[in-house]
């Protein structure tokens, strides 16, 4: 099955357990593919002893995974894109909601 995740937060918890879910998911044989969006553009620089999204990010993408980051988003706080997270656009972000069986936000 493709799965699409949306995730709109940087709240430690919520987007630990959706990089959590798209790893599971990948190693189970799912296509994946992350979409951030919003604060969540934030991630990849999220740290905590408890929920280590930055961490969780990695092993993600070191399952095979694909993440995208909303362009307009980064701009607005000053980021530029990176190898982990890419600058996307809305565009990219329909086409994956296209792409995927089912769409996951968190």
């Amino acid at each position: 099955m493709k799965f699409g995740i949306i995730l709109e937060t940087k709240e430690l918890e919520k987007a630990w357990n959706a990089f959590r879910f798209a790893t599971i998911s990948k190693k189970n044989g799912h296509e994946v593919k992350v979409f951030l969006m919003g604060e969540a553009v934030e991630s990849e620089n999220l740290t905590h002893e408890k929920f280590d999204v930055a961490g969780q990010l990695k092993t993600f993408i070191e399952a095979g995974g694909s993440i995208l980051a909303c362009g307009t988003c980064l701009k607005s706080r000053q980021l530029n894109g990176t190898n982990a997270c890419p600058i996307s656009t809305m565009v990219d972000c329909v086409k994956m909601v296209e792409w995927a069986d089912k769409v996951i936000t968190f």
